[in-house]
């Protein structure tokens, strides 16, 4: 036997090792899942707004499966780091994705992305929005939303807004909503939200528009201004807050939604196992309380239901990105 020819059947039988290795471990896992850790990857920073939730449901979920639930943080390229390590992981329930609205971003903003949304995941749940908040620096002369679109409206390109960086939500929602006011201004990204409100409250941008749970404490503080929420609903945390929707832009709704994803082929068995263990932890008095001190609208779904929004989604922000002419390498 030649020396190419041994080499292929120790490849071809490696492989096939590794496969059935593979399937036994997915096999057990469906016998006695969970009898180990969970890992739910995060892809932002500790102490973000998606980091904060993520670590209030892995709480909850750890207390009801009885095995710990460890957070791994793995920020960087708008989600997509920690969304093509979830994807190339074992589909045994052990390794999963607390994702956000970057998932259905990220297929119109990159041309060359390693994973596929909606083939290399299975969707097991929606857990929340947090709405958007627009904010303005106090030394902005305009007290309401009304007074600050006619404030844009009268000086073009004379304000910049931030944001948690190029193509991310809160640079795209406020896109449109300055697309569709017929309103001009400079956007300026950050590395994350928290930079981009700090610069707010310091004057280097005019506004923003950014998760309500990062720009509440400011507002509290009186060192922003906030002006109105995204969502078409007003927020418990600051009720007297009015809605784009009840006031400037009727119809308009966008939230930085979150929601958790499995590697694809990972049983069904696990995917529903862990939708009804979330579900339970959503409808807790204490995951519904510390969620709601956070701006959080509490959701919960069904996978199938899941699935169905991220498509509506990956649409609906195709549509506004190829509008946006906003692109990433």
């Amino acid at each position: 036997m030649s020396k190419t020819i041994k080499t292929l059947v120790a490849l071809t039988a490696g492989a096939c090792i590794m496969a059935l290795t593979g399937a036994q471990a997915v096999g057990q896992t469906t016998d006695s899942y969970p009898n180990r850790a969970i890992r739910i990857v995060v892809p932002f920073a500790p102490g973000g707004a998606t980091d904060i939730i993520a670590r209030v449901i892995g709480q909850k979920l750890s207390e009801q499966v009885g095995q710990p639930v460890v957070i791994d943080n793995k920020a960087g390229a708008n989600g997509n780091i920690a969304a093509e390590f979830v994807a190339k992981a074992l589909p045994d329930g052990y390794t999963i994705l607390y994702n956000t609205s970057s998932m259905a971003l990220s297929p119109a903003l990159y041309k060359n992305l390693s994973y596929n949304v909606l083939t290399d995941f299975e969707p097991v749940i929606l857990t929340s929005v947090v709405p958007l908040l627009l904010t303005v620096n106090p030394s902005i002369p305009a007290k309401n939303i009304e007074e600050f679109v006619a404030l844009l409206k009268q000086n073009p390109d004379k304000y910049a807004y931030g944001s948690a960086g190029l193509g991310n939500i809160t640079h795209l929602g406020s896109f449109l909503f300055l697309q569709e006011l017929g309103l001009k201004a400079t956007h300026v990204p950050y590395k994350g939200s928290a930079p981009s409100v700090v610069a707010t409250v310091g004057g280097e941008v005019a506004f923003n528009m950014e998760p309500i749970n990062v720009g509440l404490t400011f507002v509290r503080d009186n060192k922003l201004r906030a002006l109105a929420v995204t969502t078409k609903s007003k927020s418990s945390v600051l009720p007297a807050v009015p809605t784009l929707n009840e006031t400037v832009m009727p119809g308009f709704e966008i939230g930085a939604w979150q929601g958790v994803m499995a590697p694809a082929r990972t049983p069904q068995p696990v995917v529903d196992y862990l939708n009804k263990q979330i579900l339970k932890a959503l409808a807790s008095d204490d995951v519904k309380t510390r969620l709601s001190a956070q701006g959080a609208e509490l959701l919960g779904s069904s996978p199938q239901e899941y699935a169905a929004y991220l498509k509506s989604e990956l649409a609906r922000w195709e549509k506004a990105i190829s509008s946006s002419g906003v692109k990433q390498e």
